[in-house]
């Protein structure tokens, strides 16, 4: 009963057109001529906003200082959904919620960007390290965090410039010219990645959540989560204790934590082993704080660089 009156109230929403409260723009679409853009998680937005410039308004759901692991979307959401041109996720189940809306974002005839696809994903079995509340059923889950690895970013970024030409096509030289422009700036994060990364004196990086799975790939790190794939998760004593004696043998002497998430585990896991700890962010949002900065996907990312190379031993 409650989830026919929730469908019904949704339905009502969508029928009226009801505008609701934006976590960065006001609903609607844009009174300026805008393309309306609607991301679900801060780097999207980002690389829409680099992508689109002055010819888009971007939106992204979850709103800042919020974990997206697990968020699910109001019908204010819902109804912001509907109204953009272009509706960008990551997909590789970090918002299960979405395959139970597109054919409603079909119908409406919104462009739907699903950014993972296409892109080397990273799989594992249940039990190692990999588990995810939003995992598709089956033997095995898939890891979403591709955003992390700035090689893959810049696949993601070209199917954005792909979906805003076919929904803008007069401007196809204007986003092609702003793609490239960012593309390069992801090319010189990853050299500097890859130049630190051979002066690394440990590879191994043990993390509050299995978040970092692309950056260790990409640069020849060895992750070591506390957590699985979702922050929610929570480790029982076996795996603590396992991840504190692979500490004691390899010597580590930082354990890294989110921004949005609590750092007691990390803290905890530090004090046991006699270690410090250090932010590592796995830019799924931004905190207030950081909005306000003017931080972005390539600086969180060189801060993200420059603690590697305390916690590795890498040239500063």
């Amino acid at each position: 009963m409650k989830k026919r009156v929730l469908f019904l109230l949704v339905a009502a929403l969508l029928l009226f057109n009801i505008p609701g409260c934006g976590t960065t723009t006001a609903s609607g679409p844009p009174a300026d001529g805008k393309i309306a853009v609607v991301t679900t998680i801060y780097p999207l937005y980002d690389f829409a906003r680099q992508v689109g410039g002055e010819r888009v308004e971007v939106t992204n759901l979850v709103p800042a200082g919020v974990e997206p692991h697990g968020w699910e979307p109001t019908s204010r959401d819902m109804v912001r959904l509907t109204q953009a041109k272009v509706f960008i996720f990551n997909g590789a189940g970090m918002e299960p919620w979405v395959e139970r809306q597109l054919g409603m974002l079909e119908e409406k005839g919104v462009k739907v960007v699903e950014a993972s696809r296409g892109l080397d994903l990273i799989t594992g079995s249940p039990g190692q390290g990999h588990e995810h509340r939003a995992a598709p059923a089956g033997d095995t889950v898939v890891d979403p965090h591709v955003w992390l690895d700035p090689v893959q970013a810049q696949e993601i970024v070209r199917h954005i410039q792909d979906a805003f030409i076919a929904v803008d096509p007069d401007h196809a030289s204007y986003y092609k010219s702003r793609a490239e422009e960012y593309i390069a700036k992801l090319q010189d994060l990853d050299r500097e990645y890859r130049e630190a990364a051979q002066s690394f004196k440990s590879r191994d990086i043990v993390t509050s959540h299995a978040a970092f799975g692309y950056l260790a790939r990409r640069y020849g790190l060895r992750q070591v989560p506390v957590m699985g794939l979702s922050p929610e998760s929570e480790p029982d004593p076996a795996h603590m204790r396992e991840v504190a004696a692979f500490c004691r043998e390899h010597n580590v002497k930082y354990i890294f934590f989110e921004t949005l998430v609590s750092p007691k585990l990390s803290e905890t896991l530090a004090r046991e082993v006699g270690a410090r700890t250090l932010v590592l962010n796995p830019l799924g949002g931004l905190t207030p704080e950081e909005m306000a900065r003017g931080e972005d996907y390539l600086s969180v990312m060189r801060q993200n660089l420059a603690n590697l190379k305390i916690a590795l031993g890498g040239k500063s």
